[in-house]
């Protein structure tokens, strides 16, 4: 599904607690989702569209095309 061309980064699964946060409360299944965008990129002197987390963008790990 979801998940970062660049370092990998993919949905993340676990639980979401209660506000009461006691050992009884209720847990309920959730999912984190990356924070993508689809920018064209440069590889090898082609332009070509990814899908790239706002991590990489922001650490300039890319050539923008």
């Amino acid at each position: 599904m979801a998940k970062c061309d660049v370092c990998g980064k993919a949905v993340a699964n676990g639980n979401q607690i209660s506000i009461a946060r006691s050992h009884v409360s209720r847990r309920a299944p959730r999912t984190w989702k990356p924070n993508l965008r689809t920018v064209r990129i440069k590889v090898n002197g082609e332009n070509k569209k990814m899908h790239v987390c706002a991590k990489c963008l922001r650490s300039s790990k890319l050539e923008n095309a």
